[in-house]
């Protein structure tokens, strides 16, 4: 079992610095807080061996650094890669009626919208929305037949709506 009070002390006396260490090297205090937090982390794991070290601020200085270098690194191929590859297809957008059809979804209850999802969307028979959801066949039946007259009458009245406004 780890030191809980030594580490805590440690990290109240050293966290501070370390931000702002590793904030003067990345520029971006969020990239700094990640790989801080991801230091301190490893840190604790291995505090029984780590809480034995001459300095051990200086080990979890060089972890984080280390990973904020990293993820520099990383960030840097992916936009090699970019420039390489070029850019990507954009996928378009949902076309007006899926954004209808999902904001009716929205407005049903959980369970009929997962019934409803898993049936319609994912293609599963019913026995199986019944073993997902944990509920009896008949129960699932009742759900798709309610949500399905549940969104046609919300899908009607958008399309009343639209009409009335023309």
């Amino acid at each position: 079992m780890p030191d809980v009070d030594g580490f805590d002390e440690f990290y109240r006396g050293s966290r501070q610095r370390l931000l702002g260490f590793v904030y003067v090297l990345t520029g971006d205090r969020g990239e700094a807080q990640d790989a801080v937090q991801e230091a301190y982390i490893r840190a604790w794991q291995r505090w029984s061996t780590i809480s034995g070290y001459d300095d051990p601020e200086a080990w979890v200085r060089v972890v984080a650094s280390r990973i904020a270098v990293s993820r520099w690194r990383s960030l840097r191929s992916r936009a090699r890669a970019y420039l390489r590859h070029g850019v990507t297809e954009t996928v378009p957008g949902p076309g007006t009626d899926t954004v209808e059809v999902v904001a009716a979804l929205r407005r049903l209850p959980e369970e009929q919208r997962v019934a409803i999802a898993l049936y319609y969307l994912m293609g599963m028979p019913v026995a199986e929305v019944a073993r997902e959801t944990e509920a009896p066949v008949g129960t699932v039946k009742a759900r798709l037949s309610r949500g399905r007259a549940a969104l046609a009458g919300l899908l009607a009245v958008s399309d009343l709506e639209e009409a009335t406004d023309a």
